[in-house]
């Protein structure tokens, strides 16, 4: 149609232009035999471009009584003959029924169970122990495609008080399947234990790494304990961490880190004397003066220090006990180190009769303690007078020896032997206590001293009176 269109209107262009030509003039009228048009070809040209017109108007009122009809359609209007079309469903009954018992028995949770569908509504009979099941099958029936309703006629059984069979049947699969799962991690758990192993290895040669280096670097041995401790540890806790990920594959660093990160407040709570005793491990092994070998005091303990560790110290005792210490206890009380030096000054008291001259007897006592091997030479002999008791005069005696609890018992045992031999030799008493009795009544005496118990009696009024 767009091409008949464009032929008339190319017709009547040549007609206008040939109208205008005849206005202007026959003159300007170019004498060729293709622009000879008479008024018979005019009329020609009209009327075929009227025909065109025509053709073209009835095609569109055509197109717009179609529009109009499927408006007509779409809004509802029914054309006057209608065909009836029919689909047929996707599934009929015996495949739905089929699809729902294929997937109840799949579960096996389901007892003497039956199907049954009738144009499209299922119904469900059977027995099962829990209704979550019960319900579950009824919600799985109505999403199987094409079921109109469900009937859901599947009964919950009570469980039985006890059955020794399904119970040891239960406990036969519990028991298979753990040993499958067993089987499925087994090369895990070997490439778990070969990880614990090559961490035990890998904590010796820490270790001896640690402490060498430390020991080059000339630290103190309670500080190359402490690197070597920390350092071990910290070895442990990398072993642990990648075996327990290779074990349990769901298991990540991230994971670890999150959970302990969750628990740090309650495993604070729950094991607040562990921790508190493992810092105080770590600042004594850092900072305290007593180091493995010397004897020290705490409270009621007093031996030597055989090992301190980040959790607890162990101490043994004089009479053999061995003590297990927890660190807090050391870093919280009073710590005597009695071998904190190389010698110890240790004290006696001896006494003289009041007869005896006092500076005299002072320098035969010093020369008795000096005298004795035990005693230091680098420190002095101490003697002083130190007070009027009852029945002397009482000198302390103080010299240097060993600081051990041995040291000081030999040392005190030649130092007393080696004054009362000194004192015996130059005559000098060494006084021991008296006592004055006075009697109510005179006593015979015949030469023999015959005291009747119920004649004299001891008061100690006349003895006040008497020292008076």
């Amino acid at each position: 149609m767009h091409s008949l269109n464009r032929i008339s209107t190319n017709n009547l262009a040549r007609v206008n232009r040939y109208k205008r030509m005849r206005r202007v003039g026959s003159d300007h009228i170019p004498h060729s035999p293709r622009l000879k048009i008479n008024s018979s070809g005019i009329f020609v040209a009209l009327l075929m471009s009227f025909l065109f017109c025509t053709s073209a108007f009835a095609q569109t009122k055509s197109t717009e009584t179609q529009v109009e009809l499927s408006d007509a359609d779409r809004s509802g209007g029914s054309p006057e003959s209608t065909q009836k079309i029919e689909i047929e469903p996707q599934s009929n009954d015996k495949e739905i029924q089929s699809r729902i018992l294929k997937i109840l028995e799949a579960s096996k949770w389901f007892e003497q169970i039956h199907v049954e569908v009738d144009e499209g509504v299922v119904f469900l009979e059977g027995t099962v122990t829990e209704k979550n099941n019960r319900d579950w099958a009824g919600e799985m029936s109505r999403n199987v495609e094409d079921v109109v309703a469900v009937v859901n006629n599947i009964k919950v059984r009570e469980a039985d008080s006890f059955d020794l069979q399904k119970a040891s049947s239960h406990v036969t699969k519990s028991l298979g399947v753990l040993w499958r799962d067993f089987l499925e991690r087994l090369p895990l758990l070997a490439v778990g234990i070969i990880i614990l192993g090559v961490t035990w290895l890998a904590y010796y040669a820490v270790e001896v790494i640690v402490r060498r280096s430390a020991r080059k670097a000339g630290l103190r041995p309670s500080l190359q304990d402490l690197l070597a401790q920390v350092s071990t540890f910290v070895t442990w806790v990398l072993g642990l961490t990648i075996a327990a990920v290779i074990i349990f594959p769901g298991m990540t660093p991230a994971k670890l880190l999150t959970v302990l990160g969750l628990g740090s407040v309650a495993l604070g709570f729950a094991f607040k004397d562990i921790f508190e005793n493992f810092f105080a491990g770590i600042l004594i092994l850092w900072r305290f003066p007593f180091e493995k070998g010397d004897f020290i005091e705490c409270g009621d303990i007093t031996g030597n220090v055989e090992d301190v560790t980040i959790r607890m110290t162990t101490i043994r005792q004089v009479d053999g006990q061995l003590v297990v210490v927890p660190n807090a206890l050391l870093f919280k009380n009073p710590v005597c180190v009695l071998t904190n030096m190389d010698l110890r000054r240790t004290t006696i008291i001896c006494g003289i009769a009041y007869s005896e001259d006092v500076d005299r007897c002072r320098d035969i006592i010093e020369q008795a303690v000096k005298n004795c091997p035990t005693v230091a030479t680098l420190k002095p002999v101490e003697i002083f007078a130190q007070e009027f008791a009852s029945s002397s005069i009482n000198f302390e005696v103080t010299w240097w020896t060993g600081s051990t609890p041995l040291e000081i018992r030999r040392s005190k045992d030649e130092v007393i032997a080696n004054v009362k031999r000194t004192l015996d030799e130059a005559n000098i008493e060494i006084p021991f206590p008296h006592r004055t009795l006075t009697f109510k009544h005179p006593l015979p005496f015949d030469g023999k001293l015959n005291v009747d118990a119920n004649q004299a009696t001891v008061e100690t009024e006349n003895d006040s009176e008497q020292d008076s």
